[in-house]
């Protein structure tokens, strides 16, 4: 660890792991990435993802909780929309090393088929 990094406390360590943690769960990265396009009701969110209507709603509080998503009343509905759109250039950030990752593998697999065909 460099010396800004050692000052840190556990706390804000765990602040950090807290966060991603939320963002852990397949089902919870789904409504975030419904959320990208603008706010939506939970009717659309469940339309979009294909999830239950309960599991929607507990992870939205989830989401809620951690301050990456916001819940406002509309009259009778309920919408929500991602709190800070920094979210998505992480996804982004970890979507770009996942992607470049596999182009390696996938080099080396065609490497080792090129390598299958000469025998």
């Amino acid at each position: 660890m460099d010396s800004e990094t050692s000052k840190l406390s556990p706390a804000v360590f765990g602040m950090i792991a807290d966060f991603f943690k939320v963002l852990s769960e397949v089902s919870r990265l789904q409504i975030v990435c419904s959320l990208k396009r603008g706010e939506k009701n939970v009717s659309e969110i469940i339309e979009i993802t294909g999830l239950g209507q309960a599991n929607v709603s507990k992870h939205l509080k989830l989401l809620t909780q951690a301050g990456i998503v916001t819940r406002t009343q509309q009259g009778v509905n309920v919408v929500y929309a991602i709190a800070n759109p920094l979210v998505f250039s992480l996804c982004d950030l970890v979507c770009n090393s996942i992607a470049t990752q596999l182009q390696k593998k996938n080099k080396h697999l065609k490497s080792l088929k090129v390598f299958q065909q000469s025998f």
